[in-house]
């Protein structure tokens, strides 16, 4: 039982430290999807990493979220779109892939620059860095901490 329990919680631990490295884009920031802002500046200020998240803001009313192929992002066309990410005007998606994504509101709004495209990456990883020479009594990193601190409840459970 207490050995599931500490397995249960390091798998926390663990999923915890992987779900924080993505990160949540609000398309136009504070503008959010309307029509006259510039998504191309937008987007030029972002970086987009598998993983990530895109928060789409809008009026249901009015606009919706089309994700198309390239051809028709470029001549605004919103027949044939890939996926319709419209579900109530606070719509999100995940880049689960390293490829471009190009999506636009329908309705002639894409005329009206209601259209973004983003090019997602893999994220690259840092170099290891060296390991650093032990020391007698330095105190352990963070996850070392966390890690010793879960088994020190499992032990005094157990006694």
């Amino acid at each position: 039982m207490l050995v599931r329990l500490l397995l249960i919680l390091m798998a926390i631990f663990m999923v915890s430290i992987e779900s924080s490295m993505a990160t949540l884009h609000r398309v136009g920031a504070k503008q959010g999807w309307n029509p006259n802002v510039n998504y191309s500046e937008w987007s030029d200020h972002e970086r987009f990493y598998v993983g990530d998240w895109l928060l789409f803001n809008f009026d249901k009313r009015y606009f919706n979220v089309l994700e198309v192929n390239e051809t028709s992002y470029d001549n605004c066309n919103d027949q044939g779109f890939l996926k319709n990410i419209t579900r109530g005007g606070r719509d999100v998606i995940e880049l689960t892939e390293a490829r471009p994504y190009y999506f636009l509101s329908s309705g002639g709004y894409c005329y009206h620059g209601m259209k973004v495209a983003i090019n997602v990456e893999v994220p690259q990883a840092a170099p290891a860095p060296a390991p650093a020479p032990v020391k007698n009594g330095s105190p352990p990193s963070n996850a070392i901490s966390i890690l010793l601190f879960l088994i020190s409840i499992a032990v005094a459970y157990i006694y």
